[in-house]
């Protein structure tokens, strides 16, 4: 048996190596191994700590994610004021500082670093001892805001800095770093994508997505949504350690930040504004979005001799890129169905050039937006391009001559016929037939993705052919593919053929709740169907289940019930469900008996409680056939307190509402 030296000394290299791992593939872009090796490494991590939790760290690689949810965000002072920069929106106005700050500094030649303008959020990273101590917002400038566990989830934030790296970097055991935190635009697609599935509001922007993912209270879902962390300060005590700026970002990206490669030391304005040409007709091309470029005097020295006016820095101006708009004419309103089925009106546009693109499309959103604008064929509109794929049209001009066609959202559906319906309550028309064309492609990649059907070496680039090949036109087709057929694909070999029928065939092995979510219905994801299965205990109950008897599930309210029933009301839908059947997938599972001690009975939780995490407590109650709800109301029967219960308790108190603790909780759900 190993000695426990031994173990440590073997969970002390697994992490360093797991660190240099993720240091390669989250900061560099330049991975080793592969995703299978990596996650070895982590699991063979995780079973050591497991075993031996005396030895787990705060700053191990498996505790990124990790600590309850919480109540809400620690008031935290900055070490010096983060300021907000000046404005120029000009080459004249660019000139005018570049004068001032030669007056000012009685300087005749001044360098400059020129860096990207990133457009996400502004972030402080506290370092001590070479450990990540703290994440604090940017708040007002002199407070912010304590998101230190959300921020640890963040890749390309190192959580902690040996000795030896720190030496090399010229840094010194206690420092501060602060830098730019955004969602890079596949990230923020790729999350847009499964909040419509859900049926919830789709973010306007990656910046208000930054914003909104730093600050929820659950860890897990900020890991969940791939931030990035771009570094591009460096501060001891309160003061900057190099003697000129350039020599911080290499010293920074010398200690494992990730500091954009896109910056560029010059030496007059003219040099500056080559750099700004050159990023304004190059910004389409990067994975992020940038708003213009940030010039900073390149010496501390003369930084510090500059100073600062009340508000921002005399030292550093941010050049803002013109918005990306122009206008042109409205010659038709087509109609695209998204992969949940949702109908997106979108403007067909004399072609105008905007951005360095020539646009022909534009979308309108919804008919709530077209009502908003009063949008008509023929208008001529302002658009612009932002954080979306598609512009969008954000003003009628009512000095041009007016449309006199308005448009109408179908009601059938434009791909397949289907019925087009709007939920009461919603701002989208949807189709509901499951067999849709438009939604093909995505209902398969989800119906074969690891947390549904499992179904591995089902990626984008089979389904693309299967679909392209007519192979497979909904989600039981998968089950009708045979060696001979996957052959007459391209780069498919017999063995490859061979596995993904094996793994076709093991999917009919998967539970009943995994079938449920593969259906895709709308604002059913894999915990809703989770509850669905436990509740009815087969396909054939939640078939014919009624709204009513839909509501009497855990978590399932109006809005979720009306659309299983509209799902299940469609003949097309039922008729793909009848082939699942016939292939043998689950469709029997195991009902689960609740208890009725607290039926009808709705608790909400807060503070931290001692011998239950949220989710134990959570469960107890479900089981009690009690409901958890997360805010408290008149509706609400008994509010949970813990240690450091917060405004949820307030609230409660002022609505007279029941409070107990964590003991008489566990007599009423009868665990005690």
């Amino acid at each position: 048996m190993p000695s426990s030296k031994d173990v440590q000394q073997k969970i002390d290299a697994l992490r360093e190596k797991i660190r240099h791992h993720e240091h390669r593939y989250y900061v560099l872009d330049d991975p080793e191994i592969s995703d299978a090796e990596f996650d070895r490494l982590v699991n063979e991590l995780k079973a050591l700590e497991a075993q031996h939790p005396e030895l787990i760290t705060a700053d191990s690689p498996t505790q990124r994610v990790g600590g309850k949810p919480r109540e809400g965000f620690v008031k935290i002072p900055h070490s010096t004021p983060m300021m907000s920069l000046d404005n120029a929106y000009s080459e004249e106005e660019l000139r005018d500082w570049e004068r001032r700050v030669h007056e000012l500094s009685g300087e005749s030649r001044v360098d400059y670093i020129c860096e990207l303008k990133l457009d996400g959020m502004s972030l402080a990273l506290r370092f001590a001892a070479g450990k990540l101590a703290l994440g604090i917002t940017r708040g007002d400038g002199s407070v912010g805001e304590d998101v230190t566990l959300n921020v640890r989830t963040v890749r390309s934030v190192p959580l902690t800095i040996s000795a030896k790296t720190l030496t090399k970097a010229g840094l010194p055991p206690d420092f501060e770093v602060r830098g730019e935190l955004l969602m890079p635009l596949a990230a923020f697609q790729r999350m847009n994508d499964e909040r419509e599935q859900q049926g919830l509001p789709k973010f306007a922007n990656p910046r208000n997505a930054t914003a909104g993912t730093v600050r929820v209270l659950e860890p897990n879902i900020t890991a969940q949504r791939r931030l990035d962390f771009f570094s591009y300060a460096l501060f001891a005590k309160g003061r900057t350690i190099f003697e000129r700026h350039s020599e911080t970002l290499k010293a920074l990206q010398t200690a494992g930040f990730k500091v954009n490669p896109n910056h560029r030391l010059v030496h007059n304005l003219d040099e500056v504004w080559a750099f700004i040409h050159e990023w304004e007709a190059k910004r389409d091309n990067l994975a992020y979005e940038i708003d213009g470029i940030v010039i900073k005097v390149d010496r501390t020295r003369l930084q510090e001799e500059l100073g600062y006016t009340g508000k921002a820095p005399r030292w550093a101006i941010a050049y803002k890129f013109a918005a990306r708009s122009g206008v042109t004419q409205i010659e038709d309103i087509l109609v695209q169905v998204g992969r949940t089925g949702k109908l997106t009106p979108v403007a067909a546009l004399k072609q105008v050039a905007i951005g360095g693109t020539t646009v022909s499309r534009a979308t309108l959103h919804n008919m709530d937006e077209i009502d908003r604008l009063g949008v008509r064929i023929g208008d001529w509109v302002s658009v612009e391009r932002g954080g979306d794929v598609i512009p969008k049209v954000v003003k009628v001009l009512e000095d041009k001559p007016r449309g006199h066609r308005k448009f109408h959202m179908p009601e059938r559906c434009p791909e397949c016929g289907g019925h087009v319906v709007r939920a009461e309550g919603e701002a989208d028309h949807r189709c509901v037939n499951a067999n849709c064309p438009a939604k093909l492609r995505e209902s398969i990649r989800h119906f074969a993705s690891r947390g549904v059907m499992n179904i591995e070496g089902m990626g984008d680039a089979l389904v693309n052919q299967l679909v392209e090949n007519g192979m497979v036109n909904n989600i039981a087709d998968v089950y009708d593919l045979s060696e001979e057929k996957l052959l007459t694909l391209e780069r498919m070999g017999k063995k490859s053929a061979q596995n993904i029928l094996s793994e076709i065939e093991n999917s009919k092995k998967l539970p009943l709740e995994r079938v449920i979510y593969g259906l895709g219905i709308r604002m059913v994801g894999e915990r809703t169907a989770q509850f669905l299965a436990e509740h009815f205990g087969s396909m054939d109950e939640l078939m014919k289940a009624t709204e009513e008897e839909l509501q009497q599930v855990n978590e399932i309210g109006p809005r979720v019930s009306a659309s299983i029933r509209e799902f299940f009301d469609e003949p097309k839908n039922v008729a793909l469900v009848e082939r699942l059947r016939e292939k043998g997938l689950t469709f029997k599972g195991h009902k689960k008996q609740r208890a009725t001690t607290l039926a009808g009975k709705t608790f909400v939780l807060t503070g931290t409680l001692e011998r239950h995490t949220r989710d134990e407590a959570k469960k107890l109650i479900e089981d009690a056939g009690g409901k958890v709800a997360g805010s408290v109301s008149k509706k609400t029967d008994y509010v949970v307190a813990g240690a450091e219960a917060g405004s949820k308790l307030d609230k409660a108190r002022e609505l007279g509402v029941s409070v107990v603790d964590e003991n008489e909780m566990e007599k009423l759900v009868g665990s005690q």
